[in-house]
């Protein structure tokens, strides 16, 4: 086949990779995905999870705007949960355990079956530019494919070294090649490049290990679905557990007499590559955390399809005569036999500083970033890049404007913000406590907020709509229905309220205002109307009603917020015209060159004083308040 010249070319296959090509195919683009092997397309080189804490809602948001990773992760899991299930509805998110060989099938699947796009297996390890925008890239055998835009979505294959004990490999996560010269020639362009590096524990061979002496840890007993599109598509009785242990003493002990043998702590000196700050290795975990007695680890089976077990919470740098020391110090563990030994990745990325909103860089139109050459760590951190990538891309293309998704309206939102205001210095990682409006960003209602955004920039069809447009009205029929019921004291039903804990009334109430408390449910309501709606209906319902004090507030802050965000800074300002800002704001102020007073606000280093010199700069120069 010959490539010749396509709308867009993405240049990887990872998570991000396969959102980034989807979107632009789905939207109607020729679109060519590059990647380095066809046979690790939708990998999942680490843990073998989709979603988890803040995580899971972002692959809600995926779904609601018309990405695949809900969908994809609904057909391939081995067993699911929701997390924070007892606690309130803001920290609540699924997990499930993904089989590390439907996964990629699957994906691989709807990738071969997707219209207007094309899958290459090549390295890129250039760029064409012309007047400092993107014209194609170059491969490894210099052939070279031309594209109005191209997204890079590496991974973590920009000059990826291997690293256990006190040696050092260039290869990526699989024993692969990796991309030699792409981020050097990033770097002639003018891009920052950063050095990081991430990790994977040991697996296990599953018929090696005493069950016995570990905790079982089952999915839920009821059904989940990340996708609000499809119906679940397994048997809960039919998930494959998983198991927690703890760290001992002895493990303790093998860690700190041979932590200079870990390429982390002295088995390398030439380590420049800096690590997640929330997904530590062991060896970090027992530095820094000298406190605490002991550390948890999972054991979480990778699939149906081989017995290879992974040791969450394990990785490490460690030799691998160590490593054997080490998880035989673990309970069950004591005659483990270890398939594949842990390993540390330093690998390139690029100064996040450096990107748009809408992930298009800064220094060459049309090119766009997504996943961890941007600096994150994570499957849905990247996939969710990917799509706003690709939905970003595609709508340059077609003159229309960006999508930014705010603060307020995705978690999708929080991370790239984070991302181009505050920058990277080690892998970032999503976390409930990033979202201050975390209250309105729930997985209950993420196709509430972003499914009519889908819809109207094509990747959610009529019927999906139709479908949301329905929930609304019915969201709406039942919380006016609850409004205009009332229950009277009467004896029965104070028999009723006394019976479930719950403090008998002695004047009429609405239902509306008896489902505020906190003892009653949509069930104990049932007792008294019939409310013949779905699941996903009668819990928005609840939700609304029970926060609604919170929610109000929130969306009061959210004003707040916006009303900042809409004053916009215009992009031919010059900030060393400016007295009297202080040296860091202006340096920090120039590097990120902000679109708004909100996004200028966010930036470490840049305090309130500095942003009223700004405004009043403002005011002087630009008749700021008629803008």
């Amino acid at each position: 086949m010959v490539y010749m010249n396509y709308d867009v070319i993405v240049v990887g296959g990872g998570h991000a990779g396969c959102e980034a090509a989807l979107a632009c195919s789905r939207k109607n683009h020729k679109t060519l995905l590059i990647t380095g092997n066809i046979k690790n397309i939708a990998d999942m080189p680490c843990n073998p999870s989709i979603g988890g804490s803040a995580k899971g809602i972002v692959v809600r948001e995926i779904d609601a705007l018309g990405g695949e990773m809900g969908i994809n992760a609904d057909k391939s899991h081995i067993q699911i949960k929701m997390l924070n299930n007892t606690k309130g509805p803001a920290v609540q998110a699924l997990r499930c355990q993904a089989d590390k060989i439907t996964y990629p099938k699957n994906m691989k699947e709807t990738l071969n079956n997707q219209k207007n796009l094309d899958i290459k297996e090549s390295l890129v390890e250039d760029l064409i530019i012309e007047d400092n925008k993107i014209k194609g890239v170059i491969l490894e055998n210099n052939e070279k494919i031309l594209s109005k835009a191209v997204i890079l979505t590496t991974g973590t294959y920009l000059k990826a070294d291997i690293m256990v004990g006190d040696t050092r490999r260039r290869e990526g996560p699989h024993g692969e090649r990796p991309s030699q010269h792409l981020s050097d020639n990033l770097k002639k362009l003018g891009f920052k490049i950063i050095r990081l590096k991430t990790g994977t524990p040991q697996r296990i061979d599953k018929n090696s290990i005493d069950f016995s002496k570990t905790k079982i840890e089952y999915g839920d007993n009821y059904y989940h679905t990340f996708s609000f599109d499809t119906k679940p598509l397994y048997k809960i009785e039919e998930q494959v557990p998983c198991h927690l242990i703890y760290t001992t003493p002895l493990t303790h002990k093998i860690i700190k007499e041979n932590l200079h043998k870990s390429s982390m702590y002295g088995g390398l000196n030439d380590i420049t590559g800096v690590g997640p700050r929330y997904c530590p290795s062991i060896e970090d975990k027992i530095v820094r955390f000298a406190d605490k007695e002991r550390h948890q680890l999972f054991l979480e089976p990778e699939s149906l399809y081989y017995d290879d077990i992974y040791l969450q919470g394990f990785s490490t740098s460690m030799p691998y005569d160590i490593q054997e020391q080490m998880v035989h110090s673990l309970p069950g563990l004591e005659n483990a036999k270890i398939l594949k030994y842990a390993y540390a990745i330093e690998y390139d990325a690029i100064d996040a500083l450096q990107l748009k909103p809408s992930l298009e860089t800064k220094i060459i139109e049309n090119l766009y970033t997504a996943g961890q050459i941007n600096g994150t760590s994570g499957y849905e951190e990247a996939a969710c890049q990917g799509l706003i990538a690709g939905i970003n891309a595609s709508l340059k293309l077609e003159g229309k404007e960006q999508l930014i998704l705010k603060r307020n309206e995705a978690y999708i939102g929080v991370l790239i913000d984070d991302l181009i205001t505050k920058g990277v210095r080690d892998p970032y990682r999503l976390l409930t406590s990033r979202a201050e409006y975390r209250l309105l960003l729930r997985h209950d209602n993420a196709d509430l907020r972003l499914r009519k955004i889908g819809y109207e920039i094509g990747l959610i069809d009529e019927n999906r709509y139709k479908k949301l447009l329905q929930k609304e009205k019915e969201i709406n029929d039942l919380t006016n229905k609850l409004k205009e019921n009332k229950i009277t004291p009467k004896e029965e039903i104070n028999e009723y309220l006394i019976k479930i804990n719950s403090t008998p009334i002695k004047d009429g109430i609405t239902l509306y205002d008896l489902l505020k408390r906190p003892e009653i449910t949509m069930n104990n309501i049932k007792e008294f109307i019939d409310i013949d709606y779905s699941d996903e209906v009668l819990e928005q319902v609840e939700i609304n009603i029970k926060y609604e004090g919170y929610i109000k507030k929130a969306n009061r802050e959210v004003e707040k917020m916006l009303d900042l965000e809409n004053k916009k800074i215009p992009s031919d300002i010059d900030y060393d015209k400016i007295h009297n800002l202080a040296s860091e704001a202006r340096q920090k102020l120039k590097e990120v060159k902000p679109i708004s007073i909100g996004q200028a606000l966010r930036i470490s280093g840049v305090n309130p004083v500095d942003i009223s010199i700004l405004m009043i700069y403002l005011k002087k120069e630009y008749n700021y308040e008629h803008k």
